[in-house]
Formats: structure tokens, sequence, C-alpha cells
């Protein structure tokens, strides 16, 4: 059996006897079932959504979600539990601000069903090599395929597909095998409180800072005061008279000496 079969599977397994009609007057189908689970490699997938509790009324929570999206989870149930700074939290006990995470993890395990049902009928009609209908106990009509080189005992004799005739009586096994993923989905929620608020601060001498003014701008210099007049020319006068004077007497001296 293939555990990857991606669609069903029938086939019949005739064995037994098959015998003529004359024999078959009155007969009694039985059927017979039979179920087996083959699981193969489970395969998970993780999904991971934060969000910040908004608002809460009884049991409706509206929750921003991580993306700035806003989700109102209307009807929480009174089970739902979130893990919360290690405290086990319902409905009732979450507060705005609280951050919440929840995280989805689902399991995808591939199946393979198997059904064996063992029927004794009559041969209605066949269709060599591949199927045959038979007629069971309740008066309905089944279609089972045949296996490739399957070998049928009748009256001792072996035969194939080829020498079944309606109205023998054949048993029969029919296997089904049908392929299924199985899902199972598992969500913890788990979270934190939002931080306390700040403490006041202890008790200690308060300072005011004051601005200091800027200096004033100093005052221009005051320009020099006009002196008094306190001479007159005639002295310079005098004296450049008296130098033209020298002058003079020099240039005689200097004439009657040559």
């Amino acid at each position: 059996m293939n555990s990857n079969t991606n669609s069903t599977r029938v086939w019949l397994v005739l064995t037994v006897a098959a015998v003529f009609l004359a024999f078959t007057v009155g007969m009694s189908a039985q059927v017979q079932t039979a179920t087996d689970t083959a699981k193969g490699q489970p395969s998970h997938e993780v999904t991971v959504e934060r969000g910040e509790v908004v608002y809460v009324s009884g049991n409706d929570l509206v929750v921003k979600m991580e993306d700035g999206t806003i989700r109102h989870l209307s009807n929480v149930p009174e089970s739902a539990r979130a893990t919360v700074d290690g405290q086990q939290l319902g409905i009732h006990d979450l507060k705005p601000g609280m951050k919440l995470q929840r995280a989805i993890t689902v399991t995808k395990t591939p199946t393979v069903v198997t059904t064996t049902k063992s029927v004794t009928g009559k041969v209605w009609q066949v269709g060599a090599p591949n199927w045959v209908i038979l007629t069971l106990e309740d008066g309905t009509n089944e279609k089972f395929s045949i296996p490739k080189n399957q070998k049928f005992n009748i009256d001792g004799q072996m035969t194939d597909a080829w020498g079944l005739k309606k109205g023998m009586k054949v048993s029969a096994t029919k296997v089904v095998e049908e392929p299924v993923d199985v899902y199972t989905r598992h969500q913890q929620v788990t979270g934190s409180s939002p931080p306390p608020p700040p403490a006041p601060p202890v008790d200690q001498p308060i300072l005011i800072a004051q601005a200091t003014p800027p200096p004033a701008p100093a005052e221009p210099a005051a320009a020099p005061a006009e002196l008094p007049k306190t001479g007159s020319i005639l002295p310079l006068i005098g004296l450049l008279g008296g130098l033209s004077l020298l002058s003079s007497l020099g240039l005689k001296v200097i004439r009657s000496t040559f």
C-alpha cells in the first residue's frame, strides 16, 4: 500500500469458490467491513498575530493589530484564556493597553484510510477481464474491479475472469484506499501588561532659574571740547621780524669781509 496515493483506488480480490446458479438458490450474502488508518509524517505551519487591547466590554474585545487595523472580536467564550505576565486571564480580566500575541499552529497529517469489505454475491454481469457486478443479499448490485491476472477457484478448477458466468456464487474482498489530509489547529494567546506610570519625584528643593538681562550697550565717547583761545598772532609776527633782521646783518658782514 502506497501512502502517497493521490486518488481512491478500488480493487477486487476474488477468492474462495464460484459455483453454478443451481447451487445458489436461497444464498445468504454477508458483508463485513474493516477500516485501517495509516498516518504519514505531519507538517506544521505557525502564524503569529500581535495587537494591543483597545476596548473590553462584557465578552466583546477590540484589538488594534500590529499593522494598524482594528479587529472586533465579539462573543469571546468564557473558556478562552491568555497567559499575561505568567497569569491565566479570561476575557473579563483584560485591560486596555495590554499587549497580546496569538500563535496559531496548524498541523497537517497525510492519512490513508483503507476500507476492506468482504462480500458474497451472485454474478450478475461480467466485463472480463476488468470488472464484475455482483448481486448482494439486499438485492442491490455493486460493481467491482478485478486485479490483473486474478484467478478464481470454480468447483475445484482454477480459471480467470473469462470463466465467470451469470448466476455463479462468488466471495470477494473489496479494498478501498482513500488518501485524506487531517488538519488539527491549536492556538496559544500570550501577552504583557502595560508599564506602570512613572513614580512621583522625591521631595527636594526646587530651583527656579531666572534669565539674566543682557548688559546695556556702552554710550559713545563724547567729542573733545574746542580749546579756548588764550593768545594772539602778534608774538609770531615779532619772531618772524627778528629772524629777518638777523638774516640782513649776516649778509652785510659777509660782504665786508670779501
